[in-house]
């Protein structure tokens, strides 16, 4: 179902640039305007200045952020900055980290995948699922770039399912008491490396296993649709070969949605426009939800908070529970949802939800304007979201468990769409550790 290519990579060549470290990037999509300016600061071959390049005074249709990354990618291929590698490959790749926001002394995760191309397939093909809604601006940023560059500098990021681990397995074999070629931490703290495996017989046997498995697309939904974009443009030129050409692939990284070092995050929202007094709160969400009250004084909040979000995570294990709290409001509250009002088991997978549910059955219900939504702030954080509502930045916080793989797969191969700010994978993989440049 997913055809698989090993690819000759490009990669920084560590003698002109020092450590990897200082060339690479998140993903464009997590910079900020302070993050951007600070990776450009950083060194001059940084991959920002192709990723996400700086607008000038002056910019024009034929001269702007896309025609100058065209420019550096040229310019550091002909100065050897950037070399292709001699043989097809594919890439070998873990990061381990400690979890966001996790307790003090948890232990690490290691998270583990492989870089390889994927061939485009149409996303109602059966062969690659997305799982999100995406937006019409931020795909014509990424045409204009790939278009100017022909290249694919991040991955875009795939599961596949193995239950067994073969690939992996493969993989780990195959590299095992090799020194990876990039070992280092990156600005997250998360340490990243990245092993080149070419030996014929592995890279036939993953290609092989991997042809029965179809994909489901963790992060990057944007740049695959552009992918599709650009392959139809290619196609429609005067000419255009025939046969499979390097436009019909795109980069991914392909990590196994079994793989213990995976992990997804809730996005919480937090509102900002006025709310109801907590007593109309009460009334209004009452009949579908068990509310439990955990006050706090000024010298308990701390432990009261905690206690809170242990419960929300715990009872959550059970069934759809959300956290609440109000601006000037001394308590938390944890909303359980009623067992007759939970979705059928044949519900679609995207209705049973918890994000769902907690759109549909609170936050469109206190919030009920299109203002009122988009006036919503997102953050992954409990206790951002908490302390904003404590600090006045928000009127109430709505907290919400992860999003489980398991459900992801479900609402993708189901054909559906998960609601807006739903999920967030991590760690994101970086961009710059191996480009896709393609030869036409």
């Amino acid at each position: 179902m997913s055809q698989i290519f090993p690819f000759q990579g490009m990669r920084y060549d560590q003698a002109l640039v020092g450590s990897i470290r200082d060339v690479v990037a998140p993903p464009y999509d997590i910079i900020d305007a302070e993050g951007q300016q600070r990776l450009h600061d950083r060194h001059p071959h940084n991959i920002i200045r192709m990723e996400l390049g700086m607008d000038q005074t002056g910019d024009s249709p034929a001269h702007n952020r896309y025609s100058r990354a065209a420019a550096a990618l040229q310019s550091w291929i002909k100065e050897g900055v950037l070399k292709r590698d001699a043989q097809p490959a594919v890439y070998y790749h873990t990061i381990e980290y400690r979890p966001p926001y996790s307790a003090p002394g948890a232990p690490s995760k290691v998270l583990r995948g492989f870089l390889a191309l994927a061939k485009l397939e149409a996303l109602d093909s059966g062969h690659i699922y997305p799982h999100e809604n995406t937006r019409a601006a931020a795909k014509t940023d990424r045409l204009n770039l790939i278009e100017a560059c022909r290249a694919n500098f991040s991955p875009i990021w795939s599961l596949y399912s193995d239950p067994g681990g073969a690939i992996i397995r493969l993989l780990e074999t195959a590299t095992k008491g090799q020194p990876a070629q990039y070992d280092f931490q990156d600005d997250a703290d998360c340490r990243e490396c990245l092993w080149v495996v070419t030996d014929e017989a592995v890279l036939k046997q993953i290609t092989d296993l991997m042809q029965s498995k179809p994909l489901f697309i963790a992060d990057g939904h944007h740049r695959y649709e552009t992918a599709l974009n650009y392959q139809k443009l290619r196609r429609q030129q005067p000419g255009a070969p025939t046969g499979l050409q390097p436009y019909d692939s795109v980069m991914m990284l392909l990590t196994p949605l079994e793989d213990p070092g995976l992990t997804v995050l809730p996005t919480h929202r937090v509102a900002t426009t006025p709310l109801l007094p907590s007593d109309q709160i009460a009334k209004l969400l009452g009949d579908a939800f068990d509310f439990r009250e955990f006050p706090f004084s000024p010298s308990t909040q701390a432990q009261v908070r905690q206690q809170f979000l242990t419960a929300l995570r715990t009872e959550g294990q059970q069934g759809p529970v959300f956290g609440h709290t109000r601006q000037g409001d001394d308590r938390y509250i944890l909303l359980t949802l009623k067992p007759v009002y939970r979705p059928s088991i044949k519900a679609s997978p995207r209705t049973k939800l918890d994000v769902s549910l907690l759109q549909q059955m609170i936050v469109a219900k206190l919030c009920p304007t299109q203002q009122e939504q988009e006036a919503i702030l997102y953050t992954k954080d409990d206790h951002e979201a908490l302390d904003w509502v404590a600090r006045g930045t928000g009127t109430g916080a709505f907290l919400l468990n992860a999003t489980k793989v398991s459900e992801v797969q479900a609402v993708a191969a189901a054909g559906e769409r998960m609601p807006h700010k739903s999920t967030y994978f991590y760690p994101k993989p970086l961009t710059g550790l191996v480009l896709n440049v393609m030869n036409g």
